[in-house]
């Protein structure tokens, strides 16, 4: 006969073992692993305000923490995290945080904060130094294309692109 305890391990084990359903189609890159309120984290733990500053990007701290659609964020600062929760849409990364290109060709590659441009007012992430060159050489058009893929790979795993 098992006692309550070795139950309430097995829910436990069983219920932490299994991700989101929000997350099992990879529609938010985020780090792996989880944060102490047991989000995921995005954007690899840098202040997405920070992106939009005339300075580099600054790494957030988990002090100054918002929930969004499921993803923690961390930010430099208590001033920078009440911006974002006034508006998060305004610094989301398009795409999920996925590099940009990626989507344009139909997959969901890593964004880095080393590889951003911002066009009209919206934050794009880039794989690497490569494709991020490869995108300025035509970045409307990789932009327009995609946002015309995002909807059909958006609830797809990383996996089965």
């Amino acid at each position: 006969m098992k006692t309550p305890l070795v139950i309430s391990a097995i829910l436990l084990s069983a219920t932490l073992g299994a991700p989101p359903a929000v997350f099992a189609a990879d529609e938010y890159n985020v780090v792996n692993g989880l944060t102490l309120t047991g989000n995921p984290l995005g954007m690899h733990g840098v202040d997405p305000v920070s992106m939009f500053a005339d300075e580099a990007p600054r790494l957030g701290d988990a002090a100054h923490s918002a929930l969004h659609d499921g993803v923690d964020y961390y930010f430099a600062s208590v001033e920078a995290q009440q911006r974002f929760e006034a508006d998060p849409e305004a610094y989301l990364p398009q795409f999920g945080g996925f590099c940009a290109f990626g989507v344009f060709v139909g997959k969901k590659l890593d964004g880095d904060v080393r590889f951003a441009d911002i066009v009209d007012g919206k934050l794009y992430l880039f794989v690497n130094a490569a494709i991020f060159e490869k995108y300025l050489e035509n970045k409307h058009e990789v932009i327009a294309g995609a946002f015309a893929a995002w909807p059909g790979i958006r609830s797809t795993s990383v996996e089965d692109l």
